[in-house]
């Protein structure tokens, strides 16, 4: 009967030890968690030219990138952080970029995020991202990351010269064909159809800068200092296109120009804005013909010397089923002008969730006759009820400001 006492005394002594050591141990990782980044999310996303694997985490956090052979890995560690146990830990991604994706604790104070990789040391791209919903991200993009892919190729491990790999589709040279008249869609104000009636209208080459200073710009993004003209798409007598049930694209895409400004300047970005009402742009208002209207747009970015011009505007197609977002660049503009557009389109992809129709060439007014990069992003389909629906709401509106400051931050890198 002692014996049994005894044994009873000793499993609960430790027992209770047992609990004490784990205790301690919670204790110890709560007290080190609150001063460590939590990684609260990995989203994959993939599109005709890249894979984009986003590490969401709940402050700013800095990252190492390490290229491990056989087989062929990129490695993202990030100090002082701790997964989040609601983090899927392994996603099976099997694009022509990446295999499998996989996070976990590598020690008590790192997080390491493993990417099969499918593609040369050459194609991939690490950058961290702040503000909006998610406070911090790092970003990687593994793929044709040059800044014209429709031209480009991919270097396969193993491979070296321009014949490795194949190059992605090119994308439609004639996208306003997707456009037929009729259904909703939205008057064709955007077309270069009386170019040789643009106004005579004075514009201010900007200054391009590569001094040192620029490269010391503060804040992650680099957006300080920056100049960047935002152009709320139609307005004031101009509807642009309607929704099923009645939502204008002018709000819309005045809603979304104002919440981008917001967010572009909290990160020193100077801003200049097309309209910050429901109004027309060009002085003579709703008299002012079709080229004149969009002329005082394209002057407000010209005149100012920005350093990038951004046209926000919704699709529209007679067949609601239509859906997604689309960014444009002028077809004989520079490559940078393809760049922000590919940028832009893809972070508002990444926010909204939209499926993307490719970044494609274009003649759009405001695309061709603004002295800097400019892109004209179709953000979805307000002709889809459920993409009007999004474009909206709140949320809607933010995340979509959100992706395009995303895009920009991308571009100035």
């Amino acid at each position: 009967m002692r014996r049994i006492v005894f044994r009873t005394a000793l499993v609960l002594c430790c027992m209770f030890l047992f609990a004490v050591q784990a205790s301690a141990a919670g204790a110890d990782f709560q007290q080190r968690a609150g001063s460590m980044a939590e990684i609260t999310g990995v989203r994959v996303s993939t599109e005709a030219n890249k894979t984009r694997v986003v590490i969401d985490a709940d402050r700013p956090v800095s990252f190492r990138k390490t290229l491990l052979d056989h087989p062929d890995r990129v490695v993202i560690d990030i100090p002082k952080a701790w997964l989040s146990p609601k983090v899927k830990k392994d996603i099976a991604v099997n694009s022509r970029f990446v295999g499998r994706v996989r996070a976990a604790q590598f020690n008590p104070d790192t997080v390491r995020i493993v990417m099969e990789s499918k593609v040369g040391r050459g194609n991939h791209r690490a950058f961290s991202l702040q503000g909006g919903p998610v406070p911090a991200r790092v970003v990687l993009d593994i793929g044709d990351l040059s800044p014209d892919s429709s031209q480009a190729s991919i270097r396969l491990p193993g491979q070296t010269g321009d014949a490795a790999g194949q190059a992605p589709e090119k994308p439609a040279k004639n996208p306003a064909a997707a456009k037929p008249a009729g259904g909703g869609q939205k008057p064709d104000k955007k077309t270069d159809k009386k170019d040789d009636k643009k106004p005579d209208q004075p514009a201010v080459q900007p200054s391009h800068s590569d001094s040192e200073g620029e490269d010391e710009l503060a804040g992650i993004t680099g957006l300080r200092g920056r100049k960047i003209t935002i152009d709320a798409g139609h307005g004031g007598n101009d509807s642009g296109a309607i929704g099923p049930t009645g939502v204008m694209e002018k709000s819309v895409t005045l809603r979304v120009a104002n919440e981008l400004k917001r967010l572009l300047a909290a990160e020193g970005a100077t801003v200049y804005m097309t309209r910050e009402t429901d109004t027309e742009v060009s002085p003579k208002g709703a008299d002012a013909s079709d080229i004149e209207e969009l002329q005082a747009r394209c002057d407000v970015g010209n005149r100012n010397g920005s350093d990038i011009f951004i046209s926000i505007h919704m699709d529209s197609f007679s067949n609601g089923a239509a859906r997604g977002t689309t960014g444009y660049y002028y077809s004989l503009g520079s490559q940078k002008s393809r760049d922000l557009a590919d940028k832009v389109r893809s972070g508002v992809i990444d926010q909204l969730g939209t499926q993307s129709r490719g970044t494609q060439s274009c003649n759009f007014y405001v695309c061709k006759h603004t002295d800097m990069p400019a892109t004209l992003v179709e953000l979805a389909f307000i002709s889809n009820p459920s993409e009007e629906k999004l474009m909206d709401s709140e949320d809607g509106i933010h995340k979509a400001a959100q992706g395009i400051a995303d895009g920009i931050a991308d571009y100035f890198g």
